[in-house]
């Protein structure tokens, strides 16, 4: 059973910095392409960013060249380093594998970006 914790979510001004975590189990960590989703209030949840098996990385548009993704495979963890916060940020982030695992959502770490 795939089990994906998230941490490191907090309230921040706008401009600020954040770091989250994502502790994952029950998969083979290290041959698995993972992402990092968010869903801001009455929206439909979105992909922000992934990383591969190998370290390469993609971003949604709105976040490159804020956010950058990092993982540690002896760690079975996902990071998601996000400077330069900006309102629209504010959201309940996730971590998953990419393609997501319907049945893996974990709670999530809320984010909200406020002054």
């Amino acid at each position: 059973q795939v089990q994906l914790v998230e941490s490191g979510g907090g309230l921040m001004q706008p401009g600020g910095s954040l770091r989250l975590s994502c502790a994952a189990a029950g998969i083979i960590f290290r041959f698995v392409t993972m992402g990092w989703y968010r869903q801001a209030p009455g929206k439909q949840r979105e992909l922000v960013a992934y990383i591969t098996s190998g370290g390469g990385t993609t971003y949604e548009d709105s976040v490159k060249g804020r956010f950058t993704i990092s993982r540690d495979n002896a760690k079975n963890a996902v990071y998601l380093q996000m400077n330069s916060l900006k309102f629209e940020d504010t959201a309940v982030y996730f971590c998953n594998r990419f393609p997501p695992i319907g049945n893996a959502w974990g709670q999530g770490t809320q984010v909200t970006v406020s002054s």
